[in-house]
This record gives C-alpha cells, structure tokens and sequence, in this order.
C-alpha cells in the first residue's frame, strides 16, 4: 500500500487540477482500508521518501484522524474508521515518529499534531500511559526526542488534562519543564517550548482557583520561587548581535540561535503577563526588578530594531512551525505591553514617585527617557511605509485604529496613553522637552514624525476621556507641527496636519487663532496643492477635528468651500477603487457629515446632500458607511422639518427621486444593499414628516414600497420599509387610503394585504419585526367601521403570530397592538382574546402570558409608558378571565452553588413560579416605578462608580483582578461613568421618565383600595414591597 500511497500524495502536488484532484478522490475512498492510517505512518517515516511527500501524508493522516477517530472531535463525519485493536497500534507508532530523533522539524511537527488530536479524545481513557511516557523520554532524550515530546505535552496541557490529572503530577511536571528551560545545553527553540508548556499549566491553575484558592496559590508560590530568578536572568541576558539579511535568508546557524533566543525571551515575557493575569500578588515584590530589566533590554535592543525594520526591511510578526514567535519586533511588542503593566505595579509605581519628587522637572527624569525610548520604537518601519505609499487606505486603517495589526508603533502609543492618565503633566512636559531636542538636531524625519505620532496618541485619548491639553503645552507644540507641515517627507507632512488637528480638538479654544490657519492650510493641500494622497486624506480627516472643535462663526462660512474640495477630491478618485477602500470612504463621509451639519439649509440649495448620496450609492455594502449616512440623513431632516412645511416639501423633491431612482438601480441590478440604504433613507424621511405630508408623497413612494414588501425576504429591507408604511399612515393615513394601486385597489387593502405577509409564518421574526406597530397604525386610523369585518381577522392574525414569536423585538412590536387598544378599550380587548382560540389553547391565555413575561423587556419610552396604562386598565377591570391566567412569575435560583455551564443549562432549563395575571400585572409595574423613578439609574451609577474604584492601577496587582478593568480595555472611571451617563446598553437603565411615574405613583394609590389588592400585596417578594412602599 505504501508505494500506492506515494504515487497518490505525489499527485496531489500536481499544479494541474484534474489530477489533483482524482487524487484526493482516490485518497478518500482509502478512509476504510484497515490499512490506510498505517500505511500513511509509514510512508512519513521512510528516509527514501522526498521531504514534500512525507509532509503530505502526516498532513492527509490528521484529516483522516478528524473525520474517522472519534465522535468527540468536531470534524467527525459520522463513522469510525479505525477499529480498537488498531488503534494502539497507530498512537505507539505516531508517538515513537513524533518522538524520533534527527526528524525534520516540520514533520515533528506534524507528526505532533496529530497525536496531539489523538491525545485530546483518547488521554487518559484509552491511552493512560502517554503522559508517563513524555515525562520518561524528556529528561534524557536526545534534542529530537524532547523537542516532539514537548509538542505533544504543549497540547496534553492546553487540550487534555483536567484539573485532577493535573495535580497528580504537576510538581513533577513543572520541575521537568523547569529542568529543560534552565538548561543551556539544549537548543533555545526547545527551552522555549519548556516554558510555554509552564504557561499553559496556568490556564489549569486559574480555572481550579475558585475552588481551591488557598492550595492553588501555595502551589504558585512554591513553584515561582524557582522559576522568577530564571526569567530575570533571562530577560537580563542580552541577545548578541542581530544576523545580516543574508543569514537570515539561508536559515544560518547564527540565524536560527539568534532567532531560537528571541523566542526564548517571547515566552519568559508571555508567562509573565500571565502570571500577573492569575497571581498578580506573587509577582510585585518582583515587579520593580521586572520593571528595570525589561526597560534596560528595549534600550539596547534600540540599535538592532531600527536596523533591521527602520533602515533596511526584514521580515517581521515570524513564527516557527511550534507556533513560536521568533522575530524581534514581536519581542518588542511583548516587553512595551509588560512595561506597560509593570507601571500598575504599587512598588514601581512608588519608586518612580519618589524619582520623581526628587527630580520633578522633564529635564534628566525617567518620563523623559521613556518617551526617548517610545519614539525610537514608535517609528514608521520600512514595510509601513511600502504598504501606506501603495494603499492609502492601509495608512487610513493605522490612523484610525481599525487594523487588527498590533505593531510596536502601536504598543508604544498604547504605553503612553496609560503613563498619561497616571501622570498627566509630566508625561506631556516629558514629550515636549523631549520633541524640543529631537527637531533641533539632524535625526532623520522617521524619528521626528513618531515624536508627534505619540502626542496624537495622548491627544486622542484625552478625547475619550474629555480631557484637554494645557494651553502653555499646547502653545509648546505648534512650532513643531508647523514645521511638520513644511517639510518634503510625505508622512512627516502628513502627521503636522493630522497633529494640528488634534490640538485644536483638546485644547479649548487657547489656539483658535492659530486654528483657523491650520485649517485653511488643511483646505488649500485637499484642493490638489499637495502632491501626495496621503497628505490629502490626512487632512480631510482632521477637517473633522476642526468642525467639531471650533466656533461655528468660523466654521460656517467655510462650509461651502469644504464641500467643494472634498467634491473635487472625490472627482478624482475611481469610484470603483473608492468603494473597496472601506476606511477612507468612511473618512470621506464623517467629514461630509461635519461639514453638512453646519448648516442643513445647504441641502436644500447646495451639494451636500447629492454628494453624500453619491457616496453612500457606491459604498452601500459597507455597513459602518450606511450608518453614518443614515444618521446624517436623519440630522439634516430633524432640522429642516422644524424649519416648517415649505422646506420640508423642499427636501422632498430633492430626495424622493434619488431614493426611487436607487430602488430601481437595486432591482435592476440586484445590488440588495443599495436598496436597503434606499428604504432606510425613506424611513428616516417619513419618520420626520409633516402632517399632512406633501402633495403627491404617497404616489411617489407606495408602489416601490408595496413591491419590496411582497417581494422580498431581505430582514432589514423588510424592516425599514415597513417602517416607511407606518411613518406615512402616522402622518397622512387620508393620502394613503385615497391611493390606489395599478389594480385599483385601494391603499388600506394594500397595506391589509402587505401586514398578511409580514404575519406570514413564512418569515422571520427578524424580517416582521415592524408588523405590530404598522398594524397598529392601521388600526387606530382606520377605525373599526372602516375595516370592518377585517378588524378581528387582523387581530387574530396578530395573536397567532404573537405565540410563536420569539425574539424581543418582535414580541414587543406584536404585544403594542393589543395595548393600544388597551388604552381605549381593555373590556373590548380581553372579551376578543377570551373567545379566541390559537391551536386549542384560549387566546388570553397565550397573549397576556407572553405579554406579561416580556414587559420588562421593552425598548422606547413611548412604548413603555403605552404598556404601563395598557396593563394597568387591564388590572383595574378585575375581570374573573384575567384573574384565572397562570403565567411565570420568579426564576427558581439553583442552590446547589454550581456553575451554570452551557451543557447544564441545556440540560437543566430555567424553572419559574407558577403566579395569577394580576400579581404578575403588579411585578411588571413595580419594575415599571423603579425604572421610571430614575433609582435603578442611581443603581447602576453607584455600581459604575465601585467597578471604577475597584479598577484602579493598583487592583490589577491584587489577588482579585476585577474583570471590568482589564489591560486591553483599560476603562477609566470617566469613561465607565460616561457609559451610565449615555444610557449605554451595558447597563439595563433609562433616563427619569416624570410622567409614566407620576401616573403609576397615583395609580397603585387608587389600585390599593380596591378589592384583593391585599392578597395581592401579600403575595409580593419582600423586595417588591419594599420598593412600593418606598417609590409610592
């Protein structure tokens, strides 16, 4: 079978797709030949076989163990391939290749996967003696044999092991890793591969951490005390000069020891970070030690990076075939994160506080070294500059922070940006003492460009946290920003603009004057004077700081010539080209937005408005795009509506035809998303209308409307033009109804006709999330007599509908009709639903059930104060009917103090109380009152405040890490308090609502002196009658 097995690997390496690919076929019709696994073992195994071929069978073998070895991997296709018997055959012979000494890294490698897959279903079961057998060969073996045999022990730990197995043999574990790291006889790759077996061991810690803390952190104690004196040591150790581009391209042997060192200092510094993750107190006694090793090292490795990334242009972000990385700009990116960490620490925090008293000008002081030592990693590398020079987009990207590309130039920004909001002051006078040296010597443009790429970084996050810079600070930059903007480097240039920009955003209005020059200059590059697009884009980006920053009679009478230069910047872009550049079209459009906003009137008269949809046309499938033209187009129309009648009908006529005119591109050209930005944009118009609407409007709209709404089966598409339909019914149910169709039918039958299929089971709740309130537009305009007998066939329609939804949105759109109707008539509304019946089940049953157990769910403040009437005329009707409605009343807590894992959630459903309709009528509103009162507000404000404080610098060196402050999200307590403020959705919380809270303070005064109220009381959680006794 071998040598068929080489002959048919050999051809899936064909360059020609028919043999290829009659290969791979006959390759998989071999899956149930006893043989085949075997057979592909030893055709790896086999000397005489070319590298390539031997590479492809470990690599058809781990496919095959996916699809055939177990049920429990997630590749499995359905049937087990290989017998019991044979399967200890394979795993003894894969373990001894993936252990073999003198075997090719890559097919190690390979050959390690796979048993690492194995070992993920089979250890310790069927395979019990695979750990043993590792932790046999890696004392003694040859550097073959412990390099597989880490391999596989990095997935058994990461994989496999639980925390039982783990504790059986975890002293005798670490100190084996331990004992390889330690040792400098073995190769640096293999002593790395030690250490990232150690790192993995802490996943296992901190998952047992809640159960065990004391032992847990006995055991870390224990095993630190040996491992910190070697990661210092390591870390200390200075790396010997960097291999030339020559060796490096030949995999020399300088190369490769340079490279395997590299990789050990990665992983010292990766177990680091994750030691402070899960122990932080065990590592900050040693933080200042940490804090100094790893600040001396990136000052020496300066010399190395700027050669290697800055002068010439090696590759970088390298990781081996272990999943190592092994270049130095990732060391690099490590050791500024942990630098940046270390700031944290309460000891090197103190000692840098008292350096600081004792030397506390910037001149000599350490804030001022390390903004040396930031600037010489933040600069531009030699790939950057390639890739921005090609694609401005990229450069736009970066700028912007959208990149998923972690870079050191990144990590330093992210570096200062923290020592800012610690030390404000000195880390500005630092940057600017250090800037002031910098430009007055010769060093190159690179070097002087990342000085002020580092201010932006500071000025933008003093934008998130509306913070502003000093105005003596602020004043200190401008000569450096000026002469930025002079000189023939395109992205020295290009910085000056942006940075200038920034300034003027966060330092009040101490530079207005100086301002108003930067942003005249910033028009006059757009306007083709500068060469260079990345110049050109740079400024129309910090166009955006102006107009948001600076005096609107400054600003206002410049609107017209900033339309005019992004009009004419966008006249010479490939419109086709545009559309794929996602972040600079979206620039383009956030500064059209700011310039059109500074006066809306220039929509009516100007080309604003036809150049944004211009762009929107062209770039409909970018979503963020849509968005903002989306709210623009809102604005606009908010503002031009409450000019009055004759502006609005303006607007119309301006509009109307790009919007139909864009439905009939997107149907002709099958181009879903421009029809969708098409019914939004209708949406948002009608939302704003007047009443009545203008002459004509409905013609205009309704037949593309009524032909997307039958048609369709686009969610969003349906949702917006069906809001579209309720908007024009809102404001001008008259004109609707007197419009016919091409058939003659009358406007009412088709918006009947269009709520039938949005209540269609055939759609989702997502697609007719807008039927309820379109339906019940219909029916309070249209009125009983005018519909008639199809009043209760559209309530029933709803009802039904309504008991099998299931998303929110939709149930709370569907529960409004009945509550409207509520709010005129509850008698009427109960009597239809009590004589309604939904597949055998009564229909107030199903109706008040999913009403009442999705109350407290509702969105929107009219919605809510609609509900909050509408169920209490319910409650006040005492009708026997509703009093005999069972629904859910409290979630049943689990009290065996368990984990709620996803399996035992699915196993092990939530469970509520069975409680009458009226008691849980009187939950809803108690939840009602507290909301409306502004005291769950309070709640989540308080609560924002204690997560802040407990997030402060220090607690990220505690025991007990607060999982709201962690290092990548580093939310300050401004920014938390912002989020309560902005009513942000990851607080449950609404504004005070006066009203809704006066009419339920006067209601449950009156509810409670009608009869059962007291049994109803009575039948509260004592939390609920303590709000009601407080809140009324």
């Amino acid at each position: 079978m071998e040598e068929q097995l080489v002959q048919l690997l050999s051809a899936t390496q064909s360059a020609s797709e028919a043999p290829r690919k009659q290969a791979e076929s006959q390759l998989q019709s071999l899956y149930g030949h006893v043989e085949f696994p075997l057979g592909l073992i030893s055709v790896a195994s086999h000397e005489s076989v070319p590298l390539n071929i031997r590479h492809a069978a470990l690599l058809y073998l781990k496919i095959f163990v996916l699809a055939g070895w177990s049920p429990l991997l997630d590749e499995f296709k359905g049937q087990v391939l290989v017998p019991e018997e044979q399967k200890v055959r394979i795993r003894q012979t894969l373990l001894e290749l993936a252990t073999q000494d003198g075997l090719e890294n890559r097919l190690q490698t390979a050959a390690s996967t796979v048993v690492s897959k194995i070992a993920g279903v089979d250890f310790p079961e069927q395979w019990p003696d695979l750990l043993q057998k590792l932790m046999h060969i890696i004392p003694n073996g040859t550097e073959g044999q412990v390099h597989g045999s880490l391999r596989v022990l990095v997935g058994l730990v990461e994989e496999s092991l639980n925390e039982d197995q783990f504790f059986l043999v975890a002293r005798d574990l670490v100190k084996l890793v331990y004992d390889v790291a330690v040792n400098e006889g073995r190769k640096p790759t293999i002593r790395a591969l030690a250490v990232a077996v150690f790192r993995s061991c802490f996943d296992i810690l901190e998952m047992v951490m809640e159960d065990h803390k004391a032992q847990v952190k006995t055991f870390a104690d224990e095993v630190l005390r040996g491992w910190l004196p070697f990661f210092i040591q390591v870390l200390k150790t200075r790396l010997p000069a960097p291999p030339s581009e020559d060796e490096e391209n030949q995999e020399s042997t300088n190369a490769q020891l340079y490279g395997g060192l590299v990789a050990l200092k990665i992983q010292v510094v990766k177990v680091l970070m994750r030691i402070r993750g899960v122990f932080p107190s065990l590592l900050s006694p040693q933080s200042t030690t940490l804090f100094s090793a790893t600040w001396e090292e990136l000052s020496s490795l300066q010399g190395a990076y700027r050669q290697m990334y800055i002068e010439e242009d090696r590759q970088s972000r390298l990781v081996d075939a272990d999943d190592l990385s092994y270049s130095l700009d990732f060391l690099v990116i490590e050791e500024l994160d942990f630098m940046q960490a270390c700031l944290r620490a309460p000891p090197v925090r103190a000692e840098l506080e008292n350096q600081l008293r004792n030397n506390p000008g910037p001149d000599g002081s350490w804030v001022t070294e390390v903004m040396k030592l930031v600037v010489a990693y933040a600069q531009i590398t030699t790939e950057e500059e390639g890739f921005w020079e090609f694609d401005v987009n990229v450069f736009l990207s970066e700028e912007t922070s959208v990149t998923a590309n972690y870079a050191p130039r990144t990590a330093c920004g992210d570096l200062v940006i923290k020592l800012g909001e610690w030390l404000t002051g000195p880390t500005l006078d630092g940057l600017l003492s250090y800037t002031r040296s910098l430009y007055s010597t010769t060093q190159s443009w690179k070097a002087k460009e990342a000085a002020l790429f580092i201010l932006n970084q500071l000025l933008g996050d003093f934008q998130d946290v509306q913070k502003q810079i000093a105005p003596d600070t602020a004043n200190g930059f401008i000569e450096f920003v000026r002469y930025a903007m002079q000189q023939p480097d395109v992205f020295l240039r290009a910085r000056g603009f942006l940075v200038a920009g920034s300034l003027t955003r966060t330092s009040g209005d101490s530079l207005q004057q100086v301002a108003v020059s930067f942003l005249e200059a910033s028009l006059q590059a757009i306007t083709n004077t500068d060469e260079s697009e990345i110049v050109r884009v740079s400024c129309i980006r910090a166009l955006q700081h102006y107009l948001q920053s600076l005096p609107h009679a400054i600003t206002q009478p410049l609107q017209n010539s900033i339309i005019t230069a992004l009009f004419n910047y966008i006249n010479t872009q490939d419109m086709e080209v545009l559309k794929e550049s996602d972040d600079l079209i979206v620039t383009l459009v956030e500064t059209l937005r700011d310039a059109i906003l500074l006066d809306p009137r220039i929509c009516l008269a100007g080309s604003g408005l036809d150049l944004l949809f211009e762009v929107a046309k062209h770039g409909a499938n970018n979503f963020q795009l849509t968005i903002l033209v989306n709210e623009t187009f809102e604005e606009v129309t908010t503002s031009i509506s409450a000019m009055g009648s004759d502006a609005y009908i303006q607007l119309c006529q301006k509009v109307l035809p790009v919007v139909t005119a864009a439905f009939d591109l997107g149907n002709l050209t099958e181009e879903n998303a421009l029809t969708n930005l098409a019914a939004d944009l209708l949406s948002v118009l009608t939302e704003n209308g007047l009443t009545p609407l203008p002459h004509g409007f409905v013609q205009a709209t309704m037949p593309k409307l009524n032909r997307l709404l039958l048609g369709s089966n686009d969610d969003e598409l349906l949702k917006s033009a069906t809001i579209a339909v309720k908007n024009i019914i809102s404001h001008d149910h008259q004109q609707l109804f007197d419009w016919q169709d091409e058939t003659g039918k009358g406007g009412l039958e088709v918006v009947l006709i269009i709520i039938d299929r949005l209540l269609s089971p055939s759609l989702d709740d997502n697609a007719a999330a807008e039927v309820g309130a379109l339906a019940a537009e219909v029916v309070e305009k249209a009125g009983s007599e005018r519909l008639g007998p199809f009043l209760p066939q559209l309530l029933g329609a709803v009802a039904v509908r309504l008991s099998s939804a299931t998303q929110a949105q939709f149930i709370q759109s569907l529960t409004l009709v009945f509550a409207r109707l509520s709010l005129v008539n509850a008698h009427d509304v109960v009597n239809f639903l009590a004589g309604l019946d939904i597949s055998g089940q009564n229909g107030l049953q199903v109706v008040l059930a999913k009403w009442l157990e999705n109350s407290i769910n509702f969105a929107g403040y009219d919605e809510i104060r609609q509900n909050v009437i509408a169920l209490s005329r319910i409650y006040d009707l005492k009708d026997p009917r509703v009093a005999g409605i069972q629904v859910k009343g409290e979630l049943i807590v689990p009290r065996d103090g368990r984990i709620m894992t996803r399996s035992r959630a699915r196993a092990n459903p939530d469970q509520y109380t069975i409680v009458p309709a009226p008691l849980k009528i009187l939950k809803v509103l108690i939840v009602e009152l507290t909301s409306a009162s502004g005291a769950s507000r309070q709640l989540d404000a308080a609560a924002a405040a204690d997560l802040a404080d407990e997030g402060s610098d220090d607690d990220d060196w505690e025991d007990e890490p607060n999982p709201f402050q962690d290092l990548s999200t580093g939310m300050s307590k401004e920014q938390l308090m912002s989020l309560v403020a902005e009513d942000g959705p990851g607080f449950n919380s609404r504004q005070r609502d006066d009203e809704t809270q006066a009419f339920l303070v006067e209601w449950f005064g009156r509810a409670a002196q009608t009869p059962g109220f007291a049994e109803e009381f009575n039948a509260l959680t004592e939390e609920e009658k303590e709000r009601l006794r407080t809140m009324s």
